[in-house]
């Protein structure tokens, strides 16, 4: 249906002129607006590419229009009610499907041989023990990560990217700040973490769906001495 729709407006501007020679200002601009139009058009479903092609004509060649605008808004504004309404269920239905999913890995996961879970329901594995300190809740670390989710997918990775991140522990998601508080610099973990200490039902778009409980390959390579220090004199 979109192409469709897309044909519909590339035949309106071949009408009008040549779209093969983006010369001159006039031109580069006639061709943003079409393509910014056809942005504003994918959130909509069942388009007439007739009918769209119609309207355009009509408008740019200044002709009496089919209704008033005043329709035309009620009838825009109703479908995009109706495709957020649908976009609400569809969300609705992935965050379910997600939260069972992920419950039922973590009792699964619970099970096995090596998995250690914290109060909060964070799980854990430990794949190397390392001898340093461990960081306090506002120590600067350095590490490497693997993030994946439940169909192993790796939606982030230090690793790939050959670059170590450096960050405040207090300033990422509430089941790496619990997990590497435990670990000791040096120290490689896998952590399970649920939805609520991750993304939540917001997820990330694209990348992370709603509620989904994340897989972390953590490996602490450094705890910043003098961010350590401080926080042991508070204490």
């Amino acid at each position: 249906m979109r192409l469709k729709v897309l044909a519909g407006i590339a035949l309106v501007s071949c009408s009008l002129q040549s779209v093969a020679a983006l010369k001159t200002e006039a031109d580069k601009l006639s061709y943003s607006l079409g393509a910014i139009l056809a942005e504003q058009l994918k959130q909509f479903e069942g388009i007439n590419s007739d009918a769209l092609s119609q309207g355009v004509e009509d408008t740019l060649e200044n002709k009496p229009l089919a209704f008033d605008k005043q329709e035309m808004f009620r009838l825009i504004e109703k479908a995009r009610k109706d495709q957020e309404k649908k976009r609400q269920a569809q969300l609705a239905e992935e965050t379910k499907k997600n939260l069972e999913r992920g419950l039922s890995f973590l009792k699964d996961n619970a099970k096995k041989s090596g998995i250690k879970t914290l109060a909060s329901g964070l799980q854990y594995k430990v794949i190397k023990s390392g001898q340093g300190i461990k960081p306090a809740e506002n120590s600067e670390v350095t590490v490497h990560y693997e993030g994946r989710l439940l169909d192993g997918k790796v939606f982030d990775s230090s690793y790939s990217r050959n670059q170590p991140a450096t960050f405040k522990l207090n300033q990422v998601i509430k089941g790496w700040t619990e997990g590497l508080k435990q670990m000791q610099e040096g120290s490689v973990w896998e952590l399970y973490i649920p939805s609520e200490l991750a993304y939540g039902p917001g997820g990330i778009p694209g990348r992370i769906g709603p509620s989904e409980v994340l897989i972390f390959k953590v490996e602490l390579l450094s705890v910043k001495k003098d961010s350590q220090e401080k926080e042991e004199k508070k204490k």
